[in-house]
C-alpha cells in the first residue's frame, strides 16, 4: 500500500510550517553550510543555492510525490523568517510509519523552534494522518537533536553502533568522516498525551494549494 502527504500548512502559536519555496532558497542555502549542519548530516559541503534550488523545485515534490516522504520549511509566524526544515523520510505506508529529522538555523537555536516544529507535525501525522510510528535518529554525540527528542515524548529504542557517519571540519576547511552509533528513538499516538502539554495552541492544520 503507498500513499502521498496532501499539500499541507501546519500552524503553531510561533511558526508556519509550509511547503518550501522558491524564495526559501537563499536563506536555505546560508543555513545548509553552517557547521553544525555539515557535522550531523549528510548535506554536501560547500553548499550552493543551486543545489537548494533543486531541493525546492524538484527533489521535495518528488518525495512528496512518490510517497517517500515530505519536506517542509519552518518559518517565524510574524516574520515569515525561514527557522528551518522539518523532513519526513523512509515513509512506509502499510507499517504508518515515517522518519523524522529537522534543521535549525544558527541564528533561531536555544528557541525552542525545533521541538515546537516537530511536535506539532508528530501531532498532525499521529492524528489525522493515522500513522502510528514516528522515527528519529540522532547521532551519540548530538546532544542537542537528542533534548528536542526528549521534549517532544520520544522513547530511546537502544543503540545502533557505528551506523552514523558524522564529519569533523578542520582548520583548513576540508572535512573528514567520523564514525559513530545512531541512537533510535520512537514516537506512537500513546506517547503523545504528555508531550501536548508543551503546544498549548497549535493553531491547526489547513490544505495548501499545489506548489512548484
Amino acid at each position: 500500500m503507498t500513499g502521498t502527504f496532501p499539500n499541507i500548512s501546519i500552524s503553531t502559536e510561533r511558526l508556519v510550517l509550509r511547503p518550501l519555496d522558491e524564495d526559501d532558497v537563499p536563506a536555505l542555502a546560508e543555513m545548509m553550510n553552517d557547521e553544525q549542519v555539515g557535522a550531523w548530516t549528510d548535506v554536501p559541503q560547500p553548499y550552493t543555492e543551486d543545489m537548494a534550488r533543486d531541493w525546492v523545485t524538484a527533489r521535495a515534490r518528488a518525495e512528496r510525490e512518490t510517497g517517500r516522504g515530505l519536506d517542509l520549511a519552518v518559518t517565524e509566524f510574524l516574520t515569515q523568517r525561514l527557522v528551518g526544515v522539518i523532513r519526513l523520510a523512509k515513509t512506509n505506508w502499510h507499517v504508518r510509519s515515517t522518519e523524522l529529522s529537522y534543521i535549525i538555523a544558527p541564528w533561531a537555536r536555544g528557541e525552542g523552534y525545533a521541538s515546537e516544529a516537530a511536535l506539532a507535525t508528530a501531532q498532525w501525522l499521529l492524528g489525522g494522518q493515522k500513522f502510528e510510528r514516528i522515527e528519529l535518529r540522532t547521532a551519540a554525540d548530538n546532544t542537542a537533536s537528542q533534548q528536542v527528542a526528549q521534549k517532544i515524548g520520544c522513547i530511546s529504542e537502544g543503540v545502533l553502533r557505528g551506523a552514523c557517519i558524522a564529519r569533523v571540519r578542520a582548520a583548513d576547511g576540508t572535512w573528514s568522516d567520523v564514525r559513530t552509533d545512531y541512537i533510535v528513538w520512537s514516537l506512537l499516538p500513546e506517547d503523545l498525551d504528555g508531550a501536548g502539554e508543551q503546544l498549548a495552541d497549535t493553531g491547526g492544520f489547513t490544505a495548501y494549494p499545489d506548489w512548484n
